[in-house]
Formats: structure tokens, C-alpha cells, sequence
């Protein structure tokens, strides 16, 4: 898949060779529990590293809060990086290499496997520095190729798709047992989240109790607001916050999760996002 590095490319003359090569993989699918781990993280692309042939020197990694781990490894030829998304099973890496003696294939199988990613994208394989020799030609052309950009934030894309509303289901996981098992705290959450993304409360906050089943026994919750609806179920099996917010005015999908994360007091949380239209 990746020996085109040691093949001849006609698109360059034999004056001419790369620095390095750059590769953006995209992990998806990958195993939460792993995803939240410094330490799964950490030995996942040392791992891969090490298989790949490279040279380790150092690394650094590091847990980010509520959830999401960085890390770097720097090899004898370049290095290997990686930021983690628990949220969205969803891992992004960098390889950059400026030698031909990393077996690339390895290296991404390795991640593949220890990462547990169901779905892996190459979504870049780039050379790096690509050197003309002064005797042989001039300045080397410059070929700028224009990708497809996306936004990075939520409210760049919500801008520029511009919906009728958004709705995020976040599922919050090992909640604690007192507080999603008590009604008044439910509500004090719907009060408080109003509050912090500034949306008016349309009647009162309803929470019902359910318990003829075990599997679904737990509060469920409504508060309508002024743009839609903010809905939840508390399960008591599983000590899971099951939570649905929708609107037509724009709010931050990841300050909702933090903070019904750090309300909940729960380990961590999936989220996923989709425009209404």
C-alpha cells in the first residue's frame, strides 16, 4: 500500500527528492475504553512505532479534561502523533518520516489493532521538502493544490449550513447514583444548563418516574424552551444520563456535554450531533 516511496514517480525528474513524507490517518470506530486511557493511548503508538522499524527517542502524552488524550512520539526519523476524541470513537494520527526504512503498513495495521478502529482513512500521504539540485534547474515550481476545507467548530458549520435547529443526544456514563435518582436534582440540571446556553424555559420542568421494567426503570425528564425541547432518561441499570437537546437557536454542543458530564459526575460521555432542516 506505502511502497511508492521506493518506487520511481515520473510526476518528479531524477534531480529532485523529498525531505520526508507526511501521512494524516483518520481512526475511526475505535474502542472508547481504550480512547480514554493515557496509558492504552501511549502504548498503542509506541507500539506501532517500534513494529514500523523507527528509532524511539522520547515521548510525551497527556489527558486532557473532562476526556481526550495527546501524545507524541519522537523517533530517530521524524515522529509519530496522535489526539484522541473518546466522544466520537475517533482518533487522528500523524506519521512523518524522513526516511525510506519505516514499514508504513505495519505502523498503521499495529494502530489499527490496538486502537480497535473498525474504519481507518489515509486522508493525506504527502512529500515534504521537495528539493531541486541548484546545479540541474532553478527555483522548484510551487504547486499549491486547494482542499476542501471544513470548519472546525460547531458554530462555523452551523453558520454555514444554517439549519432550522441542531439537536445533540449526549450519553453520560457511571453517573452518580444520588444524583440522577433524585427529581429535584434533575430539575436544578435543566434550570442550570437554561442558564449557562441562555435559553428560556417555556412552563415547567417535568420528571416522571418509570419503574415497571428494570432494564428502562429511572426518571425521564421534558422542559420545553422557547426553541424546542430539552429531554433526558436517568437509567437506573446502568447509571446512564440518556439526554436529547434541541433547538433552533445555536448553543455549544461540547460546553452542554462538559457540563452535564461534571453534573452527573460521570466518567464519560458520546456525543452526537445532526441538523434539523
Amino acid at each position: 500500500m506505502f511502497k511508492k516511496n521506493i518506487k520511481k514517480d515520473p510526476s518528479f525528474n531524477d534531480t529532485s527528492f523529498a525531505l520526508g513524507r507526511h501521512l494524516t490517518i483518520e481512526f475511526y470506530e475505535c474502542e472508547p475504553d481504550i480512547l480514554l486511557n493515557k496509558d492504552d493511548v501511549k502504548k498503542a503508538l509506541l507500539k506501532a512505532a517500534k513494529n514500523s522499524g523507527a528509532t524511539i527517542i522520547n515521548s510525551s502524552f497527556h489527558n486532557f479534561e473532562p476526556q481526550g488524550v495527546s501524545g507524541v512520539v519522537i523517533i530517530a526519523e521524524s515522529h509519530f502523533t496522535i489526539h484522541a476524541w473518546p466522544e466520537h470513537n475517533y482518533a487522528a494520527v500523524d506519521i512523518f518520516t524522513c526516511g525510506d526504512t519505516l514499514d508504513l503498513d505495519i505502523a498503521l495495521s499495529s494502530l489499527k489493532t490496538s486502537l480497535g478502529s473498525k474504519n481507518v482513512v489515509v486522508s493525506s500521504d504527502q512529500n515534504r521538502g521537495i528539493i531541486t539540485k541548484p546545479s540541474e534547474s532553478g527555483n522548484v515550481d510551487e504547486i499549491i493544490k486547494a482542499p476542501r476545507l471544513y470548519p472546525i467548530s460547531w458554530e462555523s458549520d452551523y453558520k454555514q449550513k444554517n439549519p432550522w435547529g441542531v439537536l445533540t443526544s449526549i450519553d453520560i456514563y457511571e453517573c452518580d447514583q444520588k444524583i440522577i435518582r433524585d427529581a429535584g436534582s434533575i430539575r436544578q440540571f435543566v434550570y442550570e444548563l437554561c442558564k449557562m446556553i441562555d435559553m428560556k424555559r417555556f412552563g415547567e420542568c417535568r420528571v416522571v418516574h418509570f419503574g415497571e421494567d428494570e432494564a428502562v426503570e429511572g426518571f425521564s425528564m421534558t422542559q420545553l424552551i422557547e426553541t424546542s425541547l430539552i429531554s433526558g432518561h436517568f437509567a437506573n441499570a446502568t447509571n446512564a444520563a440518556y439526554l436529547d437537546i434541541f433547538s433552533c437557536k445555536y448553543y455549544d454542543p461540547r460546553d452542554v456535554a462538559q457540563f452535564a458530564l461534571s453534573f452527573f459526575k460521570g466518567s464519560n460521555y458520546k456525543m452526537q450531533l445532526a441538523y434539523r432542516r
